[in-house]
């Protein structure tokens, strides 16, 4: 039973730079099944000076989208507020939360200084204790990134209550879809996790499949057919420039990751209609064959420690996954029910496989154990496929495909619980999904 543990917040919050006090933290503990979210207010920003106004106002918006979109944590409209919040360092009175059922409470300051540098404070307070907890913290940056200091202090309250990791200052690479189904035109794009700024890192004048980030998300993989055959790309984010990573002549090479070291490669390889894993050094540009089996072995993962590899194959006569050392040798069967297996991704947390089921002329999003056991489904639609894991393995992006002549991709999330499954927004049809590592 997922539950929730209503104690004073002044431990947790201590993280943030203050002093602990003698009581526990709130705390959500995220395990399974439904729970009532926790209700919060998030009153607009304050604006220091008249040039705040209008992102001091925004930014509290994002905050709030941001923890409610998780589906732990219940905003409670302005509407509802009897308090107006009207300078940063007046008291808070507690009395008229409480009276509205509000748990916690977000403040909030901006200014907007010269050369065009922003500056965004915050305190979080537990209403029913009625204190500060902790001292807060400041964030400062350029007045265009307004929106990641927004996500920069919906991480630091949302990790401190959950106890996991943050995610909402994350980036996804994805690929673009616009036209009709039989002639779809595809592009390399990279957004923030909710959709916003987004940014073309290809033209559609060729097939694009399956980019992916590198550990550190300087550099994305992909594979590209603008040659007319399948190859291996890579792309540095800051400047788009590209070059081919993998070209030998009379082959085709897909499904690339980068090793959690950022230093390997690994990918698919078909040469001689065999298809096999290989992994590249990318610093000599040198190939170890690490599959050999007249089958298909395709979509290889590394785990967070860079060890093993889970990948899919056929060669047991149907597409299942498997665990393999990262140096290659016999690997290791972990799909056994029925249907088909593919596309299996290791999740950050190092204890989970997300994976793509297909049973019954269904598709799944599924995780389970890396022994293969604790199978459990999260989704079911006529197209889901192509799991990605947010930075904290706490939800999976993904994408799913619509029925019919007019069918169309887009992008969707679950938690890993199976709860709260919603479609991300974009600004036109969206597939192949890869989540970034928090921003630096």
């Amino acid at each position: 039973m997922m539950k929730r543990f209503l104690t004073l917040l002044s431990v947790f919050f201590c993280l943030l730079g203050g002093q602990p006090l003698a009581a526990a933290p709130l705390r959500i503990e995220i395990t399974e099944g439904v729970i009532e979210p926790l209700p919060y207010a998030v009153p607009d920003f304050v604006a220091e000076n008249a040039a705040a106004g209008t992102v001091a106002r925004d930014l509290a918006r994002v905050v709030a989208e941001d923890l409610s979109g998780t589906g732990l944590f219940r905003d409670i409209p302005a509407s509802a507020h009897i308090s107006k919040i009207t300078s940063f360092s007046s008291p808070v009175e507690f009395a008229d939360w409480k009276a509205i059922n509000a748990q916690a409470l977000i403040t909030g300051a901006v200014s907007l200084q010269s050369g065009g540098r922003l500056v965004v404070k915050f305190r979080v307070y537990d209403v029913f204790a009625g204190q500060e907890l902790g001292n807060g913290l400041q964030f400062a940056g350029t007045q265009d990134g307004w929106r990641r200091m927004a996500h920069k202090v919906a991480d630091a309250v949302y990790s401190r209550i959950t106890g996991e990791g943050a995610y909402f200052d994350s980036r996804v690479v994805f690929v673009s879809e616009t036209g009709p189904k039989d002639d779809r035109k595809k592009r390399l794009a990279i957004m923030d996790y909710d959709g916003a700024n987004v940014q073309y890192l290809t033209d559609s004048s060729s097939i694009v499949l399956a980019p992916r980030f590198s550990p550190t998300g300087d550099r994305i993989l992909y594979t590209s057919y603008e040659t007319g055959f399948p190859q291996i790309y890579v792309l540095d984010v800051a400047s788009v420039g590209r070059r081919v990573l993998e070209q030998q002549a009379g082959t085709m090479s897909f499904a690339p990751r980068f090793s959690p070291d950022g230093r390997a490669v690994v990918y698919s390889l078909t040469q001689g209609g065999n298809t096999d894993i290989y992994k590249m050094d990318i610093g000599t540009g040198r190939s170890q064959r690490l599959t050999s089996a007249p089958s298909i072995e395709t979509a290889p993962s590394f785990s967070p420690d860079g060890r093993r590899i889970v990948f899919e194959s056929d060669r047991s006569g149907t597409q299942q996954l498997y665990i393999m050392s990262a140096d290659g040798g016999e690997p290791q069967r972990i799909s056994f029910g029925q249907g088909r297996y593919g596309t299996p991704v290791w999740s950050p947390r190092g204890d989970l496989v997300a994976f793509t089921k297909q049973s019954k002329g269904r598709f799944h999003i599924g995780v389970m154990r890396t022994d293969g056991s604790e199978e459990r489904l999260l989704t079911a639609s006529f197209l889901d496929e192509g799991p990605t894991w947010s930075p904290n393995g706490r939800v999976i992006m993904f994408t799913r495909e619509s029925q019919g002549a007019n069918g169309s991709a887009s992008l969707y999330t679950v938690d890993i619980t199976g709860r709260n499954l919603k479609r991300v927004k974009t600004i036109s049809g969206a597939s192949d999904p890869a989540w970034s590592p928090l921003q630096d």
